[in-house]
């Protein structure tokens, strides 16, 4: 993957450009998806690294446990989040409000780690918010419940990835392969209970078409999306995946109206360019230098 990063880094994006449309005809409840998506991804990626006869550093992930496994509960939250959202409202709507999460993560940032808010930042919170006020629709007449219920799920998934980015920034040493690995695994674990508590027998779904795709979900969205992430981010200048990385939601978006006759608004689309591009303007900033794998398991 070293010798076309670029490559793998744009195959990544449009794979995960594509979950929401794969949500669409998957019966599950979001946490029973959530759930076997993660068992599905870390069985994936722990192979992958077998295959490349790398090892766990166990010793620097025990020493980094409590705020990997947090994160991996966090992780599952997210994901029910946004398959939540791609349920209520379009998949458009849904990925825009996801990346509304560098700004939520702008707004963690001074709280936790000192990061000073300058003028600059504050301005692309400001117009952000702006374009996700047109893409709610809350200013014209005829917005749905529905709809409000998804935005409110996909923004709500947004803050939950912020707080796996800020929660990332204070893990050490650990490689992001065998972060992912343990992150998957925790939100698993701690998903099994609730869905043992919250879902009856009859309620799973499980024909063979569902099955297949739900291994596409778990294998390609999560294990080889990954895999294609991870091995390229860290041979790019962290620009080029910024910009890259807006692929995703472009995409997204257009896969949406050409799959799922999804339409989109003048004034949503006017929110979309507010928010994609507010959140690019935050993060172009600084010299161009080798990424630090600024996406995580949250990742769609």
């Amino acid at each position: 993957m070293n010798k076309h990063p670029k490559l793998y880094f744009i195959l990544s994006m449009l794979i995960f450009s594509t979950i929401g449309i794969a949500r669409r005809y998957i019966p599950l409840s979001s946490a029973a998806l959530a759930m076997v998506r993660g068992v599905i991804g870390a069985a994936f990626l722990l192979l992958f690294v077998l295959i490349r006869r790398e090892k766990i550093a166990w010793q620097t992930v025990r020493k980094n446990l409590l705020p990997l496994c947090l994160s991996g509960v966090f992780v599952a939250v997210n994901w029910i989040l946004l398959f939540e959202s791609y349920r209520f409202t379009t998949v458009a709507t849904a990925t825009l409000c996801y990346y509304m999460a560098p700004i939520f993560v702008t707004l963690l940032s001074p709280l936790f780690f000192k990061e000073k808010l300058t003028v600059k930042k504050l301005a692309c919170v400001l117009v952000a918010l702006g374009g996700m006020v047109l893409i709610s629709g809350v200013l014209q007449a005829g917005g749905g419940g529905g709809d409000f219920r998804g935005i409110l799920c996909g923004l709500g998934a947004a803050v939950f990835y912020a707080c796996v980015t800020v929660l990332n920034k204070t893990v050490r040493g650990v490689s992001p392969f065998d972060k992912t690995i343990i992150q998957l695994s925790a939100a698993f674990i701690v998903l099994i209970p609730y869905v043992l508590l919250t879902e009856s027998a009859q309620s799973l779904t499980f024909t063979p078409a569902v099955m297949l795709l739900i291994l596409i979900v778990g294998v390609l969205h999560t294990g080889v999306a990954f895999a294609c992430f991870f091995g390229s981010v860290e041979h790019l200048p962290a620009q080029t995946v910024a910009l890259l990385s807006y692929l995703d939601p472009v995409l997204a978006i257009f896969l949406s109206a050409v799959f799922l006759r999804e339409t989109v608004g003048l004034w949503s689309v006017i929110g979309a360019v507010l928010v994609l591009g507010s959140t690019l303007v935050n993060e172009l900033t600084g010299p161009k230098e080798k990424s630090d794998a600024p996406l995580d398991a949250s990742q769609e």
